[in-house]
């Protein structure tokens, strides 16, 4: 039946038709989006930013050249004690059942059974 359409000529009549619009389409929405405001993004900065202590750029020869930076004793302490923080409230956190009720037979009954099939 396609066949016959593309012999009597129905292919090149929807191409003929559909072409136009497609170009139309594109022009118009790209005439939309490029009519389209953006939002001023200076009026949104936080007071305070333009005039913020900013830290000074160093150049890459002395970051790649200079001495490797390390932690004194008192950020090491820091960062332990904050890992270990973190440690223990990782265990907390694995002590609390979040499953509903029941559940935690199903799952021991589960366990068991592939125990069991593992020993097989």
């Amino acid at each position: 039946m396609l066949a016959s359409l593309r012999r009597l000529g129905h292919d090149s009549h929807m191409r003929r038709t559909l072409c136009p619009f497609l170009i139309w389409l594109a022009v118009a929405v790209g005439g939309l989006v490029g009519c389209t405001q953006f939002p001023e993004l200076d009026a949104v900065a936080t007071p305070g930013v333009a005039t913020a202590a900013y830290p000074d750029f160093l150049p890459l020869g002395d970051l790649l050249t200079g001495e490797v930076p390390r932690a004194s004793a008192a950020e090491i302490a820091a960062v332990e004690g904050r890992v270990g923080a973190l440690r223990a409230r990782a265990d907390r956190l694995q002590r609390v059942s979040i499953a509903p009720r029941g559940v935690d037979g199903r799952v021991a009954r589960l366990r068991r059974k592939a125990a069991d099939l593992r020993a097989q």
